[in-house]
């Protein structure tokens, strides 16, 4: 452990290798002792291993042990006395968590720069007052304080200054200068935020008030996203497939029918269209190619809904004519400036504009300075009005959702339907 309380990482890996010399174990009693600068009995293994520098023997020592308030953590340390190469990191003795970990700690005073911290290789640290990120797997999991991990990013910058002053002069003064922002931070001149995430949820940030609440240490625990579980080599559950349906919204159906002018054969068509924000419908066409009789008629692709529905605009300018409409065959119309109303049965279902639907009042709307109000009420609940300002709220739109009366009830045929229980009515047929 450095002077500053940090576990430094160095290359990657070295091998065990079977030895004759004894392994030293670690004292009897639990496998995984609080770590204490006062247990003199906690003291690592060393196993005698191969050095992957210079393929002589060195010696690997592992320390198990646990952090108050926290996990079990395993310590692994590598030095050679040949080549002098040493590498140091820690793993989790504990499986990947069920949810990332986000610490985010507030360093006010000299003391929080020693808090005690676990991070792994997957976590990321940032520090955004300085816009300063390690990204994951770009170093080794350290067990260090809040210093530590301060010096041993400035160590990792200043590791290839000398190069950079050679080949990139300008570059190596910039980060010359972020070095010393670095450095200043541990004299805590002013607050700064140090921020550990982790997805693998492994890491830690010590509260010294544990078990009271640490007011400067705030610790979010989050659901990983689809590329986290990715990063860190977890296997997601296969989605179950499910059939092929059939995609009817971009398709135009056809299908054989008689004129209702002149009962000549005819085609009809059909399509299922998406409106935004509001639902699915069906929009059928007829064209008669014997009399030239046109109708369209449009459905709703749902059921009744729960409640009725009354939109209200107030038409204020030319523009609101171009809004898309759907009037459904239940829908009524009111005019009320003009005293006029239009009956749910008049017209049936339409999918048209505001301007298609007031054909024929349109000069009184357009050309005069009347403004008015256009009331659809329908009892249904399937009727639309398109909103200009969707998904925000349209300031000169309500809609009102409201409880069908019995007569609305009686006149869509709901009062006499039986929808519960009516299969226990059923006598078996034989």
């Amino acid at each position: 452990m450095a002077a500053d309380g940090a576990v430094e990482p160095g290359p990657p890996a070295a091998v065990a290798a079977p030895s004759s010399a004894p392994a030293r174990a670690p004292a009897s009693g639990r496998l995984f002792r609080p770590i204490s600068a006062e247990d003199e009995e906690q003291q690592p293994t060393e196993i005698e291993s191969l050095c992957m520098n210079c393929f002589r023997n060195g010696m690997t020592r592992l320390l198990l042990t646990k952090i108050p308030f926290f996990r079990e953590i395993i310590v692994s340390s590598f030095s050679c006395e040949h080549c002098g190469w040493d590498n140091t990191e820690i793993q989790s003795a504990g499986r990947i968590q069920d949810q990332g970990v986000r610490y985010t700690l507030t360093v006010r005073t000299p003391e929080d720069m020693n808090r005690e911290v676990v991070k792994t290789d997957s976590a990321t640290t940032r520090i955004p007052e300085l816009d300063f990120e390690i990204p994951a797997f770009s170093q080794k999991g350290a067990l260090t304080t809040v210093e530590g991990l301060i010096s041993r990013a400035v160590s990792g910058l200043e590791q290839d200054q000398p190069t950079r002053r050679a080949n990139e002069d300008a570059i190596a003064e910039r980060i010359d200068e972020f070095i010393v922002k670095l450095k200043e931070l541990k004299q805590v001149a002013s607050p700064f935020t140090l921020i550990i995430d982790d997805p693998s949820g492994n890491s830690f940030v010590e509260n010294p008030h544990a078990p009271r609440k640490d007011d400067a240490l705030v610790i979010t625990h989050y659901n990983r996203t689809l590329q986290q579980e990715e990063m860190l080599g977890l296997q997601a559950e296969a989605p179950e497939e499910k059939p092929e349906e059939e995609d009817l919204r971009n398709e135009v159906l056809q299908f054989n029918t008689n004129c209702p002018e002149c009962n000549a054969p005819a085609q009809t068509n059909m399509k299922l269209v998406q409106i935004p924000h509001f639902k699915e419908v069906i929009i059928m066409a007829t064209n008669c190619e014997n009399c030239g009789h046109r109708t369209n008629e449009v459905k709703s692709g749902g059921a009744v809904e729960p409640l009725g529905t009354r939109i209200t605009l107030h038409i204020t300018d030319p523009s609101d004519m171009t809004r898309d409409l759907l009037k459904s065959e239940t829908c009524s119309v009111e005019i009320p400036e003009l005293e006029f109303e239009l009956g749910m049965a008049v017209l049936g279902g339409k999918f048209t504009t505001l301007e298609g639907l007031l054909k024929d009042i349109r000069e009184l709307i357009l050309e005069g300075n009347l403004k008015v109000h256009f009331v659809m009420n329908d009892p249904a609940g399937n009727s639309y009005l398109q909103n200009v300002y969707a998904p925000e709220d349209d300031p000169e739109m309500k809609v009102e959702r409201y409880k069908r009366t019995f007569d609305q009830n009686e006149e869509l045929g709901l009062n006499d339907m039986k929808t519960e229980g009516y299969e226990t009515g059923l006598a078996p047929q034989r």
